[in-house]
């Protein structure tokens, strides 16, 4: 918590120098090309706020992003979270390579060129031209080419290799909608009522065999028939049983 503290007065105390090396400029050399003493004093400033904000470890720098908020520091916050950015990138701070400051519009702008263990970045500090406070940072790394081209890769391959996941799970999606219908089929075959039986057809009826004995007429005529035919007497012939002979039967004789 000591640490927090001291970084954040030393946040402050840069703060202060730039604003009173701002009131020391005559106030007609605001819209005119900086002169020498306030470029440096800026330059010193900004070269003094990048250095305590590089100093942040990758420990500690989450707890002093969180006392910056607590201490409502919109500045301290920016720093803090723009550092916490690219740190893995730059390494630790080693020098100030350059500086320019200028004014534009409202606001003082240093622009500097800082030497980081593992590159070289672009760093601006920007400061209110009526209070002097700093009001925003920014900390861009310089990358190769081959580093650029590496990313833009990663990026196009992660961003492709997405766009074929998703292309490929609704391919399955879709492939898997025969078997839901199939699962579906077997699912109301289970569970449709069983087909009743079919009916037995009936056997045909026999026809039941006319019993002609009692018509005596008839009776009377065979016996006369067979006697004639057989030349004996009609008296000696007693008839029993006569039935009617199929159809098919007499249109075989």
């Amino acid at each position: 918590m000591r640490k927090i503290k001291k970084v954040l007065l030393a946040l402050g105390m840069a703060a202060g120098l730039a604003a009173l090396s701002a009131c020391s400029a005559p106030a007609e050399n605001e819209t005119k090309p900086l002169d020498l003493t306030l470029s440096s004093t800026i330059s010193m400033t900004s070269e003094a706020v990048i250095q305590q904000v590089a100093s942040a470890t990758e420990a500690d720098v989450d707890e002093l992003i969180a006392a910056s908020e607590e201490a409502d520091s919109a500045f301290a916050t920016e720093a803090f979270t723009t550092w916490k950015n690219v740190m893995s990138d730059t390494g630790s701070f080693v020098k100030m390579e350059s500086a320019d400051v200028s004014l534009v519009d409202d606001e003082y702008v240093c622009e500097m060129v800082i030497q980081f263990e593992n590159r070289l970045a672009d760093c601006s500090i920007y400061y209110d031209k009526n209070t002097s406070a700093p009001t925003s940072i920014s900390i861009s790394p310089r990358y190769t080419t081959g580093e650029r081209l590496a990313k833009a890769g990663m990026n196009t391959l992660i961003g492709m290799g997405t766009v074929f996941i998703v292309l490929i799970f609704i391919s399955l999606l879709i492939s898997c909608f025969k078997f839901i219908n199939q699962w579906e089929k077997r699912m109301t075959e289970k569970n449709a009522p069983a087909p009743a039986p079919a009916p037995v057809p009936a056997a045909p009826a026999v026809p039941e065999e006319e019993e002609l004995t009692d018509d005596l007429e008839l009776v009377a005529v065979i016996t006369a028939a067979i006697a004639a035919s057989t030349g004996a007497s009609a008296d000696g012939l007693v008839v029993r049983s006569i039935r009617r002979a199929p159809a098919s039967k007499w249109k075989r004789v």
